[in-house]
């Protein structure tokens, strides 16, 4: 894709942010045009502001966007500007006016694509809410939703592995340049990601360093790219909190997950609920009928697929879940006293059985079955 300087020099006019484009691209309806105007035409749409029609008439920001793309392009990064059909529409809805006229992207995703969902959390997740990010994604499969999150520790880093997983389109959106990739434990995540046909993307140029203040404004591109925000562990305050937020003044819907009434990682969902500014959800099925999609979700299936994975299950593993099956909750220590095997043993069991999506890990260290 061919990418046109105009479109980048138009964001690095000093003194224009991005709602003030959207506003200008109505008057000259493109950057090329604007920076054709004359000088009295420039006056009398930027009246005293000097320093904006100073830089466009120096054609200052137009060298700086040619210099940069060779560098870009080294990167595999290109651009959509807000004009163009590849750009994400959702952003050019109503009530997203401050989100960003570019982006910059590397990979192929469509980001247009019928249905969207941001899953979110805390980045200190717990193994309940890593176990239902992955079972919500996998039933998400059937609606061939595409998948968006933020790349961060926790939930975010669940929900992209439990995308690729289940072979869905999963869209990263960072804080920074994508010359880059923070954590950086997460490098070759994002490179399965745009291997795997998704994308990564930024409003923020090549060499964009890290930013805490970059992470709070990232979140209103996840939740303006998405038609529902799904909140799925989140302590009482939290950018997964702020994102919904956001969600909620895009006009999207916002779901969470209900979790302990004393696990502090349940708290902010449980509130978010409880005040009615989110919806409980359980499972895809509640999704696709709060958003009036089809329900292509079936929880007979889903339980249909457990049996078969019992039915494979070795001596010791069927032990430990004839346990679980007979009482309702149980930490590790129970388990090994009344299996009679070894610590070690059953730690590798109950991993096996997690990753099985037989077996939910709570806070506390207990084990119970699905």
């Amino acid at each position: 894709m061919t990418i046109n300087p105009y479109h980048i020099a138009i964001t690095r006019i000093p003194g224009l942010g991005n709602k003030t484009i959207r506003q200008l691209l109505a008057i000259c309806h493109s950057p090329e045009e604007l920076f054709a105007m004359s000088h009295p035409q420039l006056k009398e749409i930027f009246l005293n502001h000097d320093g904006i029609i100073s830089s466009i008439e120096s054609r200052t920001p137009l060298a700086e966007a040619e210099q940069a793309i060779p560098l870009m392009e080294g990167y595999g990064v290109d651009t959509l500007f807000c004009t163009e059909d590849a750009y994400p529409q959702r952003l050019n809805e109503a009530g997203c006016e401050d989100t960003p006229v570019l982006l910059f992207r590397r990979g192929n995703c469509n980001l247009n694509a019928n249905h969207t969902v941001a899953l979110v959390g805390s980045r200190k997740c717990t193994p309940y809410g890593r176990t239902t990010t992955q079972r919500l994604v996998q039933q998400l499969q059937a609606d061939n939703t595409t998948i968006v999150s933020g790349l961060a520790y926790g939930i975010d880093t669940e929900a992209h592995n439990a995308a690729l997983a289940n072979a869905l389109p999963t869209v990263a959106v960072l804080g920074h340049g994508l010359d880059i990739v923070y954590p950086s434990q997460n490098r070759l995540l994002a490179r399965q990601i745009v291997e795997q046909g998704g994308a990564l993307l930024s409003e923020y140029p090549i060499h964009t360093g890290i930013n805490a203040a970059h992470f709070p404004a990232r979140n209103r591109i996840v939740a303006a790219l998405s038609d529902a925000t799904i909140v799925i562990e989140a302590a009482e305050r939290g950018g997964a909190l702020i994102t919904a937020n956001i969600a909620n003044s895009y006009h999207r819907e916002i779901f969470a997950v209900p979790g302990r009434l004393d696990d502090p990682l349940s708290e902010g969902c449980n509130n978010l609920i409880v005040n009615n500014k989110a919806i409980m959800i359980r499972n895809a099925g509640d999704l696709f009928y709060q958003m009036g999609w089809k329900n292509t979700f079936n929880p007979q299936h889903q339980k249909e697929e457990q049996l078969a994975i019992f039915a494979t299950l070795n001596e010791n593993e069927q032990k430990v879940v004839n346990l679980l099956g007979e009482h309702r909750e149980m930490t590790l220590d129970e388990i090994v006293e009344k299996s009679g095997l070894p610590l070690p043993k059953i730690a590798s069991i109950t991993m096996e059985l997690e990753l099985k999506n037989l077996l939910l890990c709570l806070p506390g260290r207990l084990y119970k079955l699905k």
